[in-house]
């Protein structure tokens, strides 16, 4: 009996400077802001030839609440087989956006045009996020940098 009562607290007093500690290391948050562009989750999507609307493609600042504005510098690739004005009209104009104080989403904005195709060309648009002010990750962060750039197809 004398043993098990002295195996129960020799247990507890080892239970109990564990938990000390545990309890007395400094816990440091994962802070790694990142922007990214993310529409359905994908890295490539699928835009039918006789669309005919406005998409809003959103762009994320994730990070905890800055006082300084971020600025992200992005480019559009237009493939050899579309045509500005004839398959498609870029509604943002320009190649940066701005994050202002509180501002964590911003868009790329394409107004689809209706138009015939010539399948044998590349009839893709690339938005690619370059770079920004404050030198965050562009794309999730990790190695294959995920969500750095959406290919719209039009077929």
């Amino acid at each position: 009996m004398k043993n098990k009562i002295k195996n129960s607290l020799a247990m507890a007093i080892v239970s109990a400077i564990m938990l000390l500690a545990a309890c007395s290391k400094e816990q440091v948050p994962y802070d790694n802001p990142f922007i990214h562009i993310n529409f359905e989750n994908k890295s490539a999507i699928e835009v039918l030839a006789n669309r005919k609307d406005t998409v809003a493609y959103p762009v994320y600042l994730s990070t905890k609440l800055l006082f300084e504005p971020v600025e992200v510098q992005y480019e559009v690739k237009v493939g050899d087989g579309l045509l500005e004005g004839k398959d498609f009209e870029l509604i943002t104009k320009g190649n940066s956006l701005n994050f202002p104080q509180g501002i964590f989403e911003r868009q790329i904005k394409i107004a689809w045009k209706e138009a015939t195709l010539d399948p044998a060309k590349d009839n893709t648009i690339t938005i690619r996020l370059l770079s920004n002010n404050k030198n965050f990750t562009m794309g999730m962060p990790g190695p294959d940098q995920l969500q750095k750039q959406l290919v719209i197809t039009k077929k």
